[in-house]
């Protein structure tokens, strides 16, 4: 199966330097198995440790007044407008669960710009859209609609870094046809028994 997640080599998580091993271990520990991002990237232990670094810096930011849920979001609208298939897959499954909604992944995966979202919501996903689609034409409009949407300075900040960093993770997901892990296709859509 291992040669079915990425066209480049891939590592199992006991072969990953130590700290990376543990960071692994502990995610695969609440999700039940590793995501195959992690085997995919880890035979280049430099690039995964940077990754995860900037990851947590901008998706677990304890401070940050978008909540776990609106985080997800931005990644699941910039990677569907990506057509990036692992991490809609992936971000899509932390969104049902995070969003407590079983369909606001695929609503929002399959057509970002009219699913229909809250006011904020929707604020944030044009913000999101605007700089993943068409950054060369992204400005002070955009940062303006996004203020009188309600953003603040911080959460626009926060939308645009994790839109960058995904437009990242989209083109590594691309360049070694990761595949996503078949967990995460039912999680967050059943109950948990």
């Amino acid at each position: 199966m291992a040669e079915n997640i990425s066209r480049f080599p891939v590592v199992e998580p006991h072969d990953l330097p130590e700290d990376l091993r543990d960071r692994v271990n502990a995610i695969a520990d609440r999700s039940g198995f590793v995501p195959n991002v992690f085997t995919a990237l880890g035979h280049r232990p430099r690039e995964l440790r940077a990754f995860l670094d900037y990851h947590d810096a901008v998706m677990e930011r304890e401070d940050s007044t978008l909540s776990k849920a609106e985080r997800e979001l931005v990644v699941v609208a910039t990677s569907g407008a990506n057509s990036c298939t692992y991490c809609v897959v992936a971000h899509g499954a932390i969104l049902r669960i995070r969003a407590k909604d079983p369909t606001i992944a695929d609503r929002v995966a399959t057509n970002p710009w009219t699913v229909e979202l809250d006011h904020r919501q929707r604020a944030i996903v044009d913000l999101a859209l605007a700089l993943a689609v068409e950054p060369n034409t992204f400005g002070e409009q955009d940062i303006d609609d996004a203020r009188d949407a309600g953003l603040s300075g911080d959460e626009i900040w926060d939308v645009g870094a994790i839109t960058a960093l995904f437009a990242l993770s989209n083109r590594i997901a691309h360049l070694s046809a990761l595949r996503p892990n078949d967990e995460f296709y039912l999680m967050g859509r059943i109950p948990r028994g």
